[in-house]
C-alpha cells in the first residue's frame, strides 16, 4: 500500500476552538431532547431556545466533531444537477418546494452568522457544476431552465474558471462557504446563552416511552415531551430508515496553496462516478485547497486507502498545490428520490418523535431546512415542507444495496501494526486489529445494530459497516450509528 500522505483528520474540525459541556448524570427534564449536535440538531435547538423553549442537546463525542465538521461545508442551493430530475420525477410542487426549503436554510445560517457574530470564516463565493464532456452541455443548460423556473437563479456558462480544460458549466451566484466546526461550536454557545443546555461524551444507549419520552445515556436520563433524532442515520425510529437509504462514503484532501485565490468559486462535476469537488479554506497555518473524490459505498471499498492516491494524483495533475496537509473521509446517506426523509414518522403511534437522515451529501442547507422545520412542528406552527421531506413516503424496496467484509484475512500475521482485519473463526468472525506497537487487540467482527461483519478502513482506521453504514474506532468504540453499542472485546 502506496503511504498516505498529509496528517490524518478534518481541517475544520484542527481550527475549532475546543468544547467542554459536561456529560449528563442523574434525571433532567426537558420539553425537547435533541439527540446529536450536528447541524441539523443545532438548528432545531436554538430555533427551539430563541422562542423560549426547554431544549437539552446530547451529543455522543464532542459539538461539531461529526459528519457536519468532516463536510465541504458549501451553503448553496446548487446541488449538482438536481431540480431537472426533481420536476420530472416529483413535479413542479415538491421541485419549488425542495429549492425553496433550501434556499431558506441557506437564508438561515448566514441570518445567524450575521446576528449572532459568528466567526466561521465565512466567505461569499459562487457555485459551479462543471463538465469537461462536451455531449453534457445540453443537460447544463436544460438544469439552468429549470432551476429559474423554481424561483432561484442560475445560468449556463460556456467555461467554468479553473485552471485547466471543462466544457462549460452551471453558475449559481451569491452563494457561500464555511467553517462548520467552528460554526457549530459557535451556534452550540448561542444555544447555551438562550437557556438551553448541552451534554457531550454523553452517547445515547436507549430510548423508550412512558408517561413521557425517556432517553437514557450511560450517565443520566432525559424526560421530555419530544425527542428528534439527529444522527446521520437514525439510531431509533418507529420507521426503519436503515434499508429507506443506502451509506455512502467520500474521500477528502486539503493541500496547502500560496494563492488563497487558486480557485475563485466552490466546484463539483456533474458527472458523479468520477465526482470532483473542490473548494478554498483554510487552517490556523494558512490557505488550502480542498478537493474530494468519488463516493463509495461505506464498508463495501477493500482500499479506501487507494483512493486517496487516487484524488492526490489527480488534484497535483489539475491544480497548483504543494503540501498535502490533511486527509479524511466523511459519510452520508443517500435516499432514492435525492430528498432528504424528515419530520414526525409516526405521530399517533409515537407523538412527538422527530427524525431527520438521507441528507445525499447536501446537508448544510437541508439539515438546516428540516431543522427549523421540525423545531417549527414542535411549537404548532406551519411547515410547509412536511410533504416534501415526509420520512414515510413511498421507496423502492431494492434501493438499499448490503455488502460482505472486504477485510478477510487468513492469518493473523497478515495483520501488520497500524491495520486491522476480519479472520474467520470456529467461534464466529474476529475483528482483529493490531496497534503501532504490534500488539493484537481482538473484537467480534459482528456490527452492533444488524451483525454484519465489518470492513477495515486501511485509510481512515476504523471498521465500517457494510450494510447500514456504522463506524466504530479501531477499539470497537461507536463513530457513527446506527449502532449504539461497541464491537464486543474477544479473548
Amino acid at each position: 500500500m502506496r503511504a498516505l500522505s498529509g496528517k490524518p483528520g478534518s481541517c475544520w474540525v484542527a481550527t475549532a476552538e475546543p468544547t467542554g459541556y459536561p456529560a449528563l448524570e442523574g434525571s433532567v427534564h426537558a420539553e425537547t431532547v435533541v439527540v446529536g449536535a450536528g447541524i441539523f440538531g443545532l438548528t432545531v435547538a436554538l430555533r427551539l431556545a430563541e422562542a423560549g423553549r426547554s431544549v437539552i442537546v446530547l451529543e455522543g463525542l464532542r459539538v461539531g466533531r461529526q459528519v457536519t465538521g468532516r463536510s465541504t461545508a458549501k451553503i448553496t442551493t446548487q446541488h449538482r444537477l438536481i431540480y431537472r430530475e426533481l420536476l420530472e420525477k416529483l413535479g413542479t410542487e415538491r421541485a419549488r418546494a425542495y429549492a425553496e426549503a433550501n434556499k431558506a436554510g441557506v437564508d438561515c445560517i448566514k441570518d445567524w452568522i450575521a446576528d449572532y457574530g459568528i466567526a466561521c470564516d465565512l466567505e461569499p463565493k459562487p457555485a459551479y457544476t462543471y463538465t469537461q464532456d462536451p455531449s453534457l452541455r445540453s443537460a447544463i443548460e436544460a438544469e439552468a431552465e429549470a432551476v429559474r423556473s423554481l424561483g432561484l437563479h442560475a445560468e449556463a456558462i460556456d467555461r467554468a474558471p479553473l485552471p485547466f480544460d471543462n466544457a462549460g458549466a452551471l453558475l449559481f451566484r451569491d452563494q457561500a462557504q464555511f467553517n462548520p466546526a467552528m460554526y457549530l461550536t459557535k451556534l452550540a454557545r448561542t444555544v447555551g446563552d438562550r437557556g438551553g443546555r448541552i451534554f457531550e461524551e454523553s452517547r445515547v444507549r436507549f430510548i423508550g416511552e412512558a408517561s413521557r419520552w425517556r432517553v437514557v445515556t450511560d450517565g443520566g436520563t432525559v424526560h421530555a415531551e419530544n425527542v428528534v433524532v439527529a444522527t446521520n442515520m437514525t439510531v431509533k425510529s418507529p420507521v426503519g430508515m436503515a434499508n429507506r437509504t443506502q451509506p455512502g462514503s467520500h474521500t477528502v484532501m486539503a493541500f496547502r496553496v500560496k494563492d488563497p485565490a487558486v480557485i475563485d468559486g466552490m466546484f463539483i462535476t456533474v458527472e458523479e462516478e468520477q465526482s470532483r469537488s473542490l473548494r478554498t479554506g483554510r487552517d490556523a497555518d494558512g490557505p488550502l485547497l480542498l478537493a474530494l473524490g468519488p463516493r463509495f459505498n461505506t464498508g463495501q471499498e477493500g482500499d479506501v486507502a487507494s483512493r486517496f492516491a487516487e484524488l492526490e494524483d489527480w488534484t497535483r495533475g489539475h491544480l497548483p498545490v504543494g503540501e498535502t496537509v490533511w486527509r479524511w473521509c466523511n459519510e452520508d446517506y443517500d435516499t432514492a428520490d435525492r430528498v432528504p426523509y424528515a419530520g414526525e414518522p409516526a405521530p399517533e403511534k409515537a407523538p412527538g418523535f422527530y427524525i431527520a437522515t438521507g441528507f445525499n451529501a447536501w446537508g448544510i442547507s437541508n439539515g438546516t431546512a428540516v431543522g427549523m422545520m421540525i423545531a417549527d412542528a414542535i411549537m404548532g406552527r406551519p411547515t410547509p415542507w412536511k410533504a416534501l421531506y415526509d420520512p414515510t413516503r413511498p421507496y423502492p424496496q431494492d434501493f438499499h444495496t448490503s455488502g460482505e467484509s472486504q477485510s478477510v484475512v487468513e492469518r493473523v500475521g497478515d495483520i501488520v501494526p497500524g491495520h486491522g482485519g476480519v479472520l474467520v473463526t470456529d467461534e464466529g468472525h474476529v475483528a482483529a486489529w493490531r496497534d503501532e506497537a504490534g500488539e493484537l487487540h481482538t473484537f467480534s467482527a459482528h456490527c452492533t445494530h444488524k451483525g454484519c461483519t465489518v470492513t477495515w478502513n486501511n485509510a481512515d482506521r476504523t471498521w465500517d459497516c457494510p450494510c447500514h453504514g456504522s463506524i466504530f474506532a479501531p477499539d470497537g468504540a461507536v463513530i457513527h450509528g446506527p449502532a449504539r453499542l461497541p464491537l464486543s472485546p474477544k479473548q
